[in-house]
């Protein structure tokens, strides 16, 4: 028997300006639902979520919801005006969540809440949205994307605790690792129409793949201009698509190259090539330590004794907690910051082009022609004369936009805006801090593309996993001790790094006589003594669950190639299916632990 939705929408539609954003939209959210919602810039995800959430009056459908339902949502842009401190907002409204509950996520996520609200930081801001958001214990949790402004530390924690949450969510976010991890479904809205499969993020682009296949078949039997259309669909998506997968090619090939050339410990010795072109080193780090000082006196040694030689055409990706270093790091390759110890050499050449995560403010009242061109009609790209509104096409924008006032475009319009005019720029270093906030799926996909084809070196700060993997060809790992991994390739590659080094160490400190054999806790008192099969499926449904994660992403990946579909649909509707089962059996294996761990911890 069909489990009854905790919240649906039937017939939605919504105008917007002089015309629908979307209509006739049905959509309903089962108990621990874990969907994604993708979509374009400007498709209306964040205003269906709130439409979900009841924020936003419809203009036609029925919204049901569940007696005694929860719902919450974790804003993109939480309001804080108003409140003296983190703490006063986490505990604001007629329905606000009990202190303790909020206090213990506080330090779970590292956030002092007695810090006053209006010089609160990004992070900080978005870390007591979350404490209050999950503090509250919601039914269905809505997140406009949860991982903005967060470390990796934080990005895990917050996975970790979707994982065991109980309930359903529904999250927007540009965080490929995130959405893979975590969901089971994905909502996709796409020119105003709502469609909705059973698989996770990770097997998206298949399924994107196929839909637009099947629309071109169809505009076959349709007049030319739907042909030109779905033309479009199909072989410019597909088109972006395989010329990403052959970069993506060309940089496991660079991560092997530069592999090659690092010595044992990864960035101690690196071989100075005798070609002075394309292989000469634009920054040399040797031995380089920094201290700062801290309020008791002392000093913290953020980065010691580090060495690096970077080559021109280079892609290097600076990743780590806040507060390990990174923008430390990232000054002093720069020159703009001195060692305290060691030294670090520059190529008189160097010409570099800064991107912050700032987002350097564009006056609303700017058309989108004086940003990009200064008013005329011309603009100079890296040297080469470019035609303004044939530019602004390269960077997704509609080329009848250009006269549009920078006031009118979304965040993530303004953040791509601000992407195409510092690329243009003559340049042979390029420094993004942070630049996949506010961007979507598809302006990723172009943004990795621009940094694959721009032909200096590049230097990247950022916590977006997926993005790291696909594009920089060195992978620089702080921990905060002052110790810095250099490992030869991405994200994926230092977290593997990372597992092996603590595997060791545990190896290491583990008594020679310890056997492998768990033993169970005697019940404490008040504690239900539970039977030998439920004993057995107590210890051994958290294997099991692992197992299914394993298989789940395994096929997901399988899923993700663009031309299964095409070359193999029995393959690819079987793949489909298994994923189907194996999440309905891990469903099931979490509600049975979770009850079993229940009794357990009484």
């Amino acid at each position: 028997m069909a489990t009854a939705p905790i919240l649906s929408w039937e017939g939605l539609g919504l105008i917007q300006g002089s015309g629908w954003l979307f209509q006739d939209l049905d959509l309903n959210v089962q108990p621990r639902d874990r969907l994604a919602l993708i979509g374009r810039n400007g498709a209306g995800k964040t205003t269906l979520l709130k439409l979900i959430a009841g924020q936003v009056e419809a203009d036609k459908g029925t919204r049901s919801v569940q007696p005694g339902i929860k719902v919450v949502t974790l804003e993109q842009d939480p309001f804080f005006t108003g409140y003296d401190t983190l703490l006063d907002f986490t505990l604001s409204g007629d329905d606000a969540p009990p202190r303790y509950e909020v206090e213990a996520i506080a330090d779970q996520l590292g956030i002092d809440l007695s810090r006053e609200a209006d010089s609160a930081s990004g992070g900080e801001r978005r870390r007591a949205a979350l404490c209050r958001a999950l503090a509250m214990d919601p039914d269905l949790l809505l997140l406009d994307e949860p991982t903005n402004h967060l470390d990796l530390a934080a990005i895990e924690w917050l996975e970790s605790w979707l994982q065991r949450y109980n309930g359903a969510f529904v999250v927007i976010s540009h965080d490929r690792t995130f959405l893979t991890r975590l969901t089971r479904s994905t909502l996709w809205l796409d020119r105003g129409a709502l469609r909705r499969k059973d698989v996770g993020f990770g097997g998206y682009d298949a399924w994107e793949e196929q839909v637009y296949a099947e629309e071109a078949r169809a505009a076959d039997k349709m007049d030319a201009k739907l042909k030109i259309e779905a033309h479009w669909l199909e072989r410019g998506v597909t088109a972006r698509r395989k010329r990403n997968q052959g970069r993506l090619a060309k940089l496991w090939e660079m991560r092997a190259a530069r592999a090659a050339m690092m010595g044992p410990q990864g960035a101690a010795k690196l071989k100075i090539e005798s070609d002075g072109s394309k292989t000469k080193s634009v920054i040399v780090a040797e031995h380089v330590t920094k201290r700062f000082d801290t309020p008791d006196g002392g000093s913290r040694t953020i980065i010691k004794d580090f060495n690096l030689r970077i080559q021109r055409g280079d892609r290097i990706g600076l990743v780590g907690a806040n507060g390990s270093g990174k923008t430390t790091l990232l000054k002093i390759l720069m020159g703009e910051l001195e060692p305290d110890e060691g030294t670090v050499a520059l190529a008189k050449t160097l010409q570099a082009t800064v991107i912050d995560q700032q987002r350097s403010l564009m006056s609303p009242e700017k058309k989108i022609r004086d940003v990009i061109a200064e008013g005329g009609d011309w603009i100079d790209v890296r040297g080469v004369r470019k035609h303004v509104q044939g530019y602004l096409k390269e960077f997704l924008f509609d080329p009848g936009m250009v006269e549009a006032k920078v006031g009118t475009l979304s965040g993530g319009e303004r953040s791509r805006l601000l992407l195409a005019r510092e690329f243009a720029r003559v340049s042979n270093l390029l420094v993004l801090d942070e630049p996949t906030n506010d961007l979507d799926l598809e302006t990723l996909d172009l943004l990795q593309e621009v940094i694959a084809d721009y032909d200096g070196t590049v230097l990247i700060v950022s916590h977006d996993r997926d993005f790291l993997d696909r594009t920089v060809t060195v992978t620089l790992g702080l921990d905060g001790s002052g110790h810095v991994d250099v490992i030869a390739g991405g994200y994926a590659d230092w977290e593997a790094k990372r597992r092996e080094r603590t595997a060791a160490r545990k190896a290491a400190a583990k008594p020679a006589d310890q056997t492998r054999e768990t033993v169970m806790p005697a019940p404490a008192s008040g504690r239900v003594k539970l039977s030998y099969k439920d004993q057995r499926d107590y210890e051994l449904l958290p294997k099991r669950i692992e197992e299914l994660d394993v298989a789940i992403a395994r096929n997901e990946q399988t899923l993700a190639d663009p031309e299964l579909y095409t070359r193999d649909p029995a393959r690819f509707a079987s793949l489909t299916a298994s994923i189907e089962k194996a999440r309905a059996e891990k469903d099931a294996a979490e509600e049975r632990w979770l009850e079993l761990a229940a009794a357990v911890e009484g």
